[in-house]
Parts: C-alpha cells; sequence; structure tokens
C-alpha cells in the first residue's frame, strides 16, 4: 500500500474541510511492549462444511455497537479458538473504492441474540441502501431478511447504518424520514415488521416523500435494560415535522420525546449530533451521553460537546466543552469518526476526538476523561481517533499491580508521514487512574499498562508496520485476550497472559479500509469484518 496516497485519502481531504481524520499514535516510556510475533499459523480464508444439528445455544446477547449501551464490548462466555473461518457473508455487495483502492466506508456491527441469530445490516447496491439479514450463528444460513428505505444525511465517507437489539429481544433498525423499523422477536422469520416515528405516524404518513428527504437517522440506536430506544438525527430546515436536528427518544410503550442539539449544548453554533456516534447510558440507566457538533463549513473545524442528558425526559443535565490537552482549544468533533462514549463500571465518560490543529499530535487525537456529570476533567488517553474505548477488568492482565478496578484498550497506531509518527503502530491497555508524560505532547496522559506492536512490516513505509483496523474491539475476560483486525487481512487475539499475538487467521489479502468492529456470540465465535465481508470464526 502507498502510504503517502493513502494519508492523502484518509487525511488531505478532512484538512482541506477543517476536519482531521486519521491518528496516530507514539507507545511512550513506562510501560513493557509484548512481541509482534504470531506463532499461530495462518488460517486461509475457506468456509468448511457446516455441521447438520447445530447444538442450541442461550447465553448473554450482543446489543449492538460495543456490545451493551455502555459499549464495554466485553464478551460473556470465552471465545472460541481462531482455527477456521466457520462461515462469510457480504456486508457490502457493491463495495466502492476509492481510486488507490481504499474502502472508505464504516460498516455497521452485527447483533447476534441470546439464541445466537446474527442480525447484520447489508449496502445491498452501489447507492447506499441497506437490508437486514438474519443468519444461524453456527452455520449462517439465512433465516430471514428485510429491506430498509434509510437515506443517509450528506456526508463524506460512508457512515455506518447499526441495528440494535433491546433486553426483550426486539430488533431496531434506522428506517427513512426518521422512522424506525422494529420486529419483536429477532429470532422469528414470521415476526411483522411495524414502525415507529419519534414525531408521529401520522405527521409522517402525510408528509412521507417530503419527510424522507429532510429527516435522516445520524446516530447507531441505543437502546436502555427497559427497551426504550435512543437517537441522534438531522433534520434540514423548513421539514414538514417542524424538527430540528437533536435527539428522540422512544419509549418502550410507543410514547416519544425529542430535543434539539444547539439548545440542549446551549450554543447556537452546535447544529446536530454527531455523525456515527453512538449514544451511551449510565450504568444506573438515569442519563443519557450524546456527542454532539456543528457542520461542516469551508476550512471551520467541527467542535463539539459531550451532553448528559436525563434518559427519561432527555432534559440537560451537564455538558463539556471536548478540548484539545495540549492547545487547550477546542478538539476536533469529526463525523467521519465513529468515536462513542464509553461508561467505566465507576460511572467514569470516555470520548475520543481528534486535536486542535491537524498534525499537532500526529492526527492521534485524544481519549478525553470525565467523572459521570461531565464536571470534572481527568486524565485523557494519548489516542481518540476513530476509535470507543472498550473496558478491560484489571484482573485480564496478571502482571498488572496498580489498584484500578477496571483498564482500558484503545486503538494506539503512530501514522507515518502525519507530524511525528513513525508507523509503530500500537494497541493498548491503558489505566485511567495512572499518569505518565506522553512521549508526542509532553502531557500528562494514561499510563501504558500493556501495549503491542501490530506484526507486519509496511513495505511502503521502511521501518513501519501496517496499521490495527478497529473502532470498538471484544475484549474476551475468560481468556484474558482482547480480538483485533489489521489492515493486513488478518484477525489476531492479543493474550494479555503473555503480551503476545497469540492466535491470528487470514480473512483477506488487505487493504486500507475504515476501522470496523469485533463481537462475540453467546456460543463464543468471533466476528470481524474486513473488505466488506462478516466472518464468522470458530475452533
Amino acid at each position: 500500500m502507498d502510504h503517502t496516497k493513502y494519508l492523502r485519502q484518509k487525511i488531505r481531504p478532512l484538512l482541506l474541510a477543517g476536519v482531521f481524520a486519521l491518528s496516530a499514535v507514539s507507545c511512550g516510556g513506562g510501560s513493557g511492549g509484548g512481541t509482534a510475533t504470531a506463532p499461530i499459523t495462518p488460517t486461509t480464508p475457506t468456509t468448511p462444511t457446516t455441521p447438520t444439528t447445530p447444538v442450541p445455544v442461550t447465553g448473554a446477547a450482543w446489543l449492538g455497537f460495543g456490545g451493551n449501551a455502555q459499549h464495554a464490548a466485553q464478551a460473556s462466555v470465552a471465545t472460541q479458538s481462531l482455527n477456521r473461518i466457520a462461515w462469510k457473508t457480504p456486508v457490502d455487495v457493491a463495495p466502492q473504492y476509492s481510486a488507490s483502492g481504499y474502502l472508505l466506508v464504516h460498516y455497521g456491527s452485527p447483533v447476534i441474540t441470546a439464541k445466537n441469530t446474527v442480525i447484520l445490516p447489508v449496502k445491498r447496491e452501489v447507492k447506499e441502501t441497506y437490508r437486514l439479514e438474519a443468519r444461524a450463528g453456527a452455520t449462517g444460513e439465512l433465516l430471514w431478511s428485510m429491506d430498509s428505505d434509510y437515506a443517509m444525511p450528506t456526508h463524506r465517507w460512508t457512515p455506518s447504518y447499526n441495528l440494535t437489539l433491546t433486553a426483550g429481544n426486539r430488533i431496531y433498525a434506522p428506517g427513512a424520514g426518521g422512522k424506525v423499523y422494529y420486529r419483536d422477536n429477532a429470532d422469528s422469520a414470521t415476526a411483522t415488521t411495524q414502525t415507529a416515528v419519534f414525531y408521529g405516524s401520522s405527521v409522517y404518513n402525510t408528509s412521507k416523500a417530503t419527510l424522507d428527504t429532510s429527516v435522516f437517522i445520524n446516530t447507531p440506536i441505543t437502546a436502555d435494560l427497559q427497551g426504550n430506544i435512543y437517537f441522534g438525527f438531522v433534520a434540514l430546515a423548513g421539514n414538514a415535522a417542524g424538527v430540528s436536528s437533536g435527539i428522540a427518544r422512544i419509549g418502550a410503550d410507543g410514547k416519544a420525546t425529542w430535543v434539539g442539539a444547539a439548545a440542549s449544548a446551549a450554543d447556537p453554533a452546535i447544529l446536530k449530533p454527531a455523525t456515527n456516534s453512538a449514544p451511551a447510558l449510565s450504568v444506573d440507566q438515569g442519563t443519557l451521553y450524546v456527542l454532539v457538533n456543528g457542520n461542516y463549513s469551508g476550512s471551520t473545524r467541527l467542535r463539539g460537546y459531550l451532553l448528559a442528558l436525563d434518559s427519561a425526559t432527555l432534559a440537560p443535565k451537564g455538558k463539556v466543552m471536548l478540548t484539545d490537552p495540549k492547545e487547550n482549544a477546542p478538539a476536533t468533533v469529526s463525523d467521519d469518526s465513529t468515536a462513542s462514549p464509553t461508561v467505566g463500571p465507576d460511572g467514569d465518560v470516555y470520548i475520543g476526538v481528534l486535536e486542535t490543529t491537524a498534525g499537532s499530535h500526529n492526527q492521534r487525537g485524544w481519549l478525553l476523561h470525565f467523572d459521570a456529570s461531565l464536571q470534572q476533567t481527568k486524565t485523557p488517553g494519548s489516542f481518540g481517533w476513530d476509535d470507543t474505548a472498550s473496558i478491560v477488568p484489571a484482573s485480564m492482565v496478571p502482571s498488572y499491580t496498580g489498584t484500578s478496578s477496571y483498564l482500558i484498550t484503545t486503538k494506539y497506531n503512530n501514522y507515518g508521514g502525519s507530524g511525528t509518527g513513525d508507523s509503530m503502530n500500537r494497541i493498548a491497555v491503558l489505566d485511567p487512574n495512572v499518569s505518565q508524560t506522553d512521549a508526542i505532547s509532553g502531557r500528562p496522559v494514561m499510563k501504558e499498562v500493556l501495549t503491542i506492536l501490530a506484526p507486519t512490516p509496511d513495505p511502503n513505509y521502511p521501518g513501519g508496520f501496517i496499521e490495527w483496523c478497529i473502532n470498538t474491539a471484544a475484549v474476551d475476560p475468560f481468556t484474558k485476550s482482547i480480538l483485533v483486525n489489521s489492515e493486513d487481512g488478518y484477525l489476531y487475539r492479543w493474550s494479555l497472559e503473555t503480551n503476545s499475538l497469540s492466535e491470528r487467521i487470514r480473512l483477506t489479502s488487505g487493504l486500507g479500509e475504515s476501522y470496523t468492529p469485533t463481537a462475540v456470540g453467546p456460543d463464543g465465535q468471533v466476528y470481524a469484518i474486513n473488505n466488506g465481508v462478516l466472518f464468522a470464526l470458530a475452533k
């Protein structure tokens, strides 16, 4: 891959619009770096004969982006070994590559029911139209499908189209005009597809044609434990529903409410929820965290806030302007990023942003860190670009001797050609409560507990390594490991016991693409996306 062209594709168009796309990470001192070797012989991407009578499975569901409403991304069972591709299926029937061969599309996470039905959003043609496919987790057999009329708001990189499951096994999917589709039994091929509209079905039905082109859901949908759902939307001025861009709540009982982003932020420069950023809920379900920003406009950077809203009424509870820790100026909140709030077990909130000035932190951005009220700013992490932190129980890291009950894991790339970036691309486990000096900025950042270098040399950047390709990484507390995609075409298991890449499996020949999620089913099967295909990995 031509690294210079890659940077041009991934960063330069965004710089011209004042939005900084890629970030890079330097692994500063203070922690152990792991071996980059992967001793397991790679498996070729072939699909074996599927068993005729799969064993029934019942377990915890993978509810949506990041696994749950806190985006902790933790598996509920031990993951299977990465020995084979059990099955695979396209999530993009007609992928569109850039002139340099890059795939700048964010693909939505699969959701997986407690009975092991895998439901995935599929881009079904060249233009951005979607369908839902429900497949048997054990075999990949198609169980049911339905088309969505969803239309995307104005964008550059293709935003993600995400689904969500409720605790009661209802599946939700975005539709056109701000409506949502739902089915009350996600496992059933005969369940009825219904719709709900946050501003009223009668209003929608009266002006369907115009509302379908003037109101757009622009974030993943998040569900709370009671079955209420939350999402962001963009509304064009003068729309027939009389709504302004903001955040919607549809209750499990069908009652709905919404608030405007500008009003919630008390800032007229804030125009909408940040595209791609999934709302998050506090552990007690009482607070909704939402990322909001402005619109692209010439060279004006996108600044934004993290909002805390009452989850029942959407009334404001708190807010914080997102600030670059080095420059002490508004950070960049990019619509090309899927970075979403993560809520820790102690209530602390983490959100990834980009730096104020392109390259001042090697385009890596920052992982900003706040208390639950958003009133106290805490030590940031040294990486924030297009990444949602996952929660790592401290017990997963035998070498850890600190006092934190949990740690976090993030991508930790160091993109060559950006600032002082040297393409020594890593992933990291960080202690959110202890600091060290950042090797790039000299500012205090979260202490690195473990880091590991990417394993595959980058032929286009001498001395560098091909970057990690992850925007939310599945964490397995049972095997003490993390499942991470790479742009070299492999899925890796990072063992935190040995700080090594203990397993790998080849999915494709590799390419530059927008970052992708990993997920885990109730049978321990692992799911990863590479080059527009969902892969199910099994023992």
